[in-house]
């Protein structure tokens, strides 16, 4: 079985970070997981937007990554991803050579030139909602949401944290230094006052205020250059920017939106406030008189961030239509646009030839997608709410969908419709009524002249496509979310719900068979190719695959979780079923239909999967997850790779492990799997060849490092180079391994010397106490107790520089004095003395 650990995958291109795009459509292919061809759609931005300090870069936080525009013309430069979360929040440290992204847990920290980054793991046990750093850059704040309603404050530098503001009893939403460095202020929503001062020395809480305006809270926040004054939105709450004085607490009202305000910004200079709504306008406000000079009027849905360059000649607006806009600050015209951000998607579906993708979109849209060029080549608009469902007539002209406009701004629809559009024009051919609720299932007939909806209230219809008629109705008694399908042939009706799947015969209107179990909420379900077998979700996540003539049933147990159901899709030889996890289930599994047995797993998918689909060719697996790209995948390399050369010890990949291994066998002979060259001798020549896969990868040392368990030592790496420069190896590959294992060498020395915190901690009764050492050095650990006596030392000795965080090179304590007693339940402390450093810790022993 296959197991593709993509987070770990990092594919960046150093060489084009601040060249112009030669090649226009190349980030199409930036940063793919192992075996995508392409993705269609940049993801959606899932965070701020933010100008690096010397103007020449914007970074747009989105369900991707970290993408890289130059910050005048709007043209891509670069892509930041590991594929592990949507990023929710960005920050450039003030000297621009790094940037910080939040996740749902982690923060990581970008080398802005090379890409590489280190992980700060397990930051907050929730969504990471606002990163800052404060004006000198040696601290980064990080505040978390939901059910994390903390504000941590970490060394910029070391990564450790510094401390831990607590006591916001409500979800923070943003975060800001003061001008000076010396208070943060946060804002949020919920329980008690809405923005908060905090001393950032000390960490205590300096002062609050208390919105005094009825249900308004503090959701988005910005402080003005001089330090005088915050402005604050309400997110949906209210559509009023409210400016405060902080020396006296009092506020100003400033009326201009027409919805919920979403994001707020001030100019460098501290003249203009800018503010966007979630009624797609930004307004800009002269902060001496508060008068209303402009509204900018370019985006058609929410603008959840806006940013003004250092140079105070830009203003950057992100939306939810998918746009980024560049204004010229001086005449408020547009500089550039930059698109394909598209909102979170619902469903996809190929057209019959398979050379187009429709999508439908949260933002009210459908889009066509050129599955060869990776192209947009149609945005539909039309939709009162969200695209719920699509589907393709086999005609290849027309596509289907309906929406989610249940409640939208508290106005309850009465009539939902479907929609069939013409792709070429982009023209509504019919519309049809007859729904009471929101169609979440359509599908079309396979020889197109019918098409079958359902509404999550249990109706089904099926309509005549060339006049628009209802051909007939059903209402499932007690049950909602009815599931449809069409058998290939086009006889056989399947509606499924919670608790029955029905069979019916298109002809006769009859029902043919009942198919009793616990099925999943919003079942998924269809045919196999054949017709023969129609497959299930049952509760659970399980699939199962029904006989259709003799009812019998087996089961594939998939492991998915989430309380939706996993999305499924047969091989067009129907020998493979193909599941996908909802929202935190971020993994995709390939199924033999026969043996049941799982043949491969795609994992670290972020986001989630809504929707899938195999391509009429049976090649290729399109995916749509909740952050909005597409991606496409080649099914063939995923069910039967090909064993990489390099790849050691045959888990799919190659990495460091595989150097170790190859390093533990030298000198052996014969037959052996670190024989990577096959000439009989494992030797340097066959460590240099893995490096050079793994140089290949382009993974980078940093992200190969941080990320695997397996760690050489610095001797290590070195003695590999020394052993290298007697052999001859000088052709182009050989010199990549040569290339990584220099730049392996650089990633395991440390700019600083560090002590690190123990492991575990508590502990009982041993421990691990890890260090890094920039430099060679004698090395010893002193630990006390609470009263400052001495308990033991730890004499290291002498140590070169590298890392000395593993069990087999840290030092280890075994809980015992100097006379080799056990000592008592408490909290210690441990100090590091290298050379002239020195650094204290504390931990503790819990029996």
């Amino acid at each position: 079985m296959k197991s593709i650990h993509i987070s770990i995958i990092l594919l960046l291109s150093i060489s084009i970070l601040f060249l112009p795009t030669a090649f226009s459509e190349d980030y199409r292919y930036w940063g793919l997981p192992e075996d995508v061809k392409i993705r269609l759609g940049k993801g959606r931005i899932s965070g701020n937007i933010a100008f690096s300090p010397d103007n020449k870069i914007l970074a747009v936080a989105s369900a991707t990554g970290v993408w890289f525009y130059n910050g005048n013309t709007g043209e891509e430069l670069n892509l930041f991803t590991n594929h592990s979360k949507s990023i929710t929040s960005i920050a450039f440290s003030p000297d621009g050579t790094t940037l910080a992204s939040g996740t749902t847990g982690d923060v990581y920290l970008w080398d802005v030139t090379t890409g590489e980054h280190i992980t700060i793991q397990s930051a907050h046990v929730d969504e990471i909602s606002s990163i800052v750093y404060n004006p000198n850059g040696n601290i980064l704040a990080t505040c978390g949401n939901w059910d994390d309603e903390t504000i941590k404050l970490w060394d910029a530098t070391t990564g450790e944290l510094i401390n831990t503001l607590s006591g916001h009893q409500s979800n923070i939403n943003s975060i800001t230094f003061s001008p000076d460095g010396e208070t943060l202020i946060s804002g949020g929503y919920g329980r008690g006052p809405r923005i908060k001062f905090w001393d950032v020395a000390t960490g205590e809480l300096m002062d609050s205020i208390i919105n005094p305006y009825t249900n308004v809270i503090s959701m988005y926040i910005a402080i003005s250059p001089d330090g005088r004054k915050i402005a604050n939105g309400t997110g949906r709450w209210k559509p009023d920017v409210y400016l405060w004085d902080i020396a006296t607490g009092t506020s100003e009202t400033l009326k201009g939106h027409m919805d919920g305000v979403k994001s707020v910004a001030f100019s460098p200079d501290g003249n203009l406030l800018a503010s966007g709504s979630d009624d797609g306008m930004i307004c800009l406000w002269d902060t001496t008189t508060l008068i209303h000079n402009t509204t900018l009027i370019r985006h058609y849905d929410t603008v959840v961030s806006l940013t003004f360059s250092p140079d105070g000649k830009t203003l950057a607006s992100g939306s939810e239509d998918g746009t980024i806009i560049l204004w010229d600050t001086e005449n408020l015209k547009q500089k550039a646009v930059i698109t394909e951000h598209n909102n979170w998607g619902s469903d996809i579906d190929y057209s019959p030839d398979g050379q187009k993708i429709v999508a439908g979109y949260g933002d009210r849209t459908l889009r066509l997608w050129d599955t060869t060029s990776g192209k947009l080549t149609r945005t539909i608009s039309g939709h009162n709410g969200g695209v719920i469902s699509v589907s393709f007539n086999p005609d290849g002209q027309t596509v289907a969908s309906s929406e989610n406009i249940s409640y939208i701004d508290l106005v309850r629809f009465e009539e939902h419709i479907v929609n069939l559009w013409d792709i070429t024009t982009g023209a509504i051919r019919l519309t049809l009524f007859g729904h009471n609720d929101d169609v979440y299932f359509l599908r079309f007939s396979p020889k197109g002249n019918m098409l079958i909806t359902s509404d999550r209230d249990g109706k089904v219809v099926l309509w005549d496509t060339a006049t628009g008629n209802s051909l007939w109705t059903l209402h499932i008694d007690k049950e909602d979310y009815i599931n449809i399908a069409f058998s290939p042939d086009g006889n056989i009706l399947a509606t499924g719900g919670r608790s029955h799947i029905h069979l019916w015969n298109i002809v006769s209107r009859q029902l043919i068979s009942t198919f009793s179990g616990s099925f999943h909420w919003g079942n998924r379900m269809l045919f196999s190719p054949d017709g023969q077998t129609l497959a299930t979700v049952r509760s659970g996540n399980d699939v199962q695959l029904w006989d259709i003539v003799s009812g019998e049933s087996e089961t594939i147990f998939t492991e998915h979780s989430g309380r939706y159901a996993c999305s499924i899709a047969f091989s067009s030889d129907g020998e493979t079923i193909i599941t996908a996890g909802y929202e935190k289930d971020e993994t995709i599994r390939f199924w033999d239909t026969k043996s049941l047995e799982l043949i491969a797993m795609l994992s670290g998918l972020p986001n989630g999967i809504n929707s899938i689909d195999v391509s009429p060719d049976g090649n290729t697996l399109a995916t749509l997850g909740r952050g909005g790209p597409i991606y496409l995948w080649d099914i063939e390399s995923i069910v039967n790779p090909a064993k990489p050369e390099a790849d050691v010890d045959g888990d799919g990949e190659v990495n460091i492990h595989d150097l170790i291994i190859v390093a533990a066998n030298f000198g052996q002979t014969g037959p052996n799997p670190a024989d990577v060259n096959g000439d009989g001798v494992v030797d340097i020549s066959d460590l240099i060849k893995v490096a050079a896969a793994i140089e290949a990868q382009a993974a980078g040392p940093s992200a190969t490092l941080f990320n695997n368990k397996f760690l050489p030592t610095r001797s290590d790496v070195q003695e590999w180079l020394t052993q290298a420069q007697n052999v001859n190896l000088a052709n182009k590959d050989m010199q990549k391994g040569i290339l990584f294992l220099e730049r392996l060498l650089l990633a395991l020395t440390p700019k600083q010397t560090a002590l690190l915190p123990n492991y575990p901690n508590p502990f009982n009764p041993e421990t691990w106490i890890p260090y890094q050492l920039s430099e060679s050095t004698d090395v010893s650990i002193k630990i006390y107790s609470t009263d400052g006596q001495l308990i033991r030392t730890l004499e290291i000795g002498q140590k070169t520089a590298g890392l000395y965080q593993k069990q087999s090179r840290a030092a280890y304590w075994d809980g015992k004095n100097e006379f080799g007693e056990p000592v008592a339940s408490g909290v210690y402390f441990y100090t590091l003395i290298a050379g002239e450093f020195t650094a204290t810790r504390k931990m503790q022993i819990l029996k």
